[in-house]
């Protein structure tokens, strides 16, 4: 029982540790997807749940489509630039048109910078685009940008 009671102990004292390294815990805001393409824009959240580890999910809207997203991410600080993250991630992403629905691989790298004195984050992200259906292709050219409240 004690093994079991430290175990917990530690595994607890971790995860207040891991989480101390974000940047925050939850912030949502708006997203924009531009690049070849349609201009997507919609709400986003993102929610750390380890210091390094975050998952986000966003619903972007644009030319007659709707697209249903989530994504998990792995964050770094940049060292002597406060406030400032490397990131990288991958996650499925749906979109609906015209009654049908098609699924999308977007793996994403990128920064996010939350400004120190306040609760805004900013992020600019290369995240490109895997078609997977009949005719599968791949869309290089699409970024992504997002402008969020950082809750805590």
């Amino acid at each position: 029982m004690k093994v079991r009671l430290s175990m917990i102990a530690l595994f607890v004292a971790i995860s207040f540790a891991a989480t101390a390294q974000s940047p925050y815990r939850t912030a949502g805001g708006l997203f924009i997807d531009v690049g070849d393409g349609s201009t997507l824009v919609g709400p986003t959240i993102k929610h750390f749940f380890t210091g390094e580890n975050a998952i986000a999910g966003s619903v972007l809207f644009g030319n007659n489509s709707t697209y249903l997203g989530a994504e998990y991410s792995y964050n770094k600080p940049i060292a002597g630039a406060e406030g400032l993250y490397w990131n990288v991630g991958v996650g499925p992403q749906l979109g609906f048109w015209s009654g049908e629905t098609f699924l999308y691989v977007r793996p994403a790298a990128g920064l996010e910078f939350k400004i120190p004195s306040a609760p805004l984050a900013l992020s600019f992200d290369w995240r490109p685009m895997w078609y997977l259906g009949s005719g599968s292709h791949f869309t290089a050219g699409r970024f992504g940008l997002s402008f969020k409240y950082a809750f805590n």
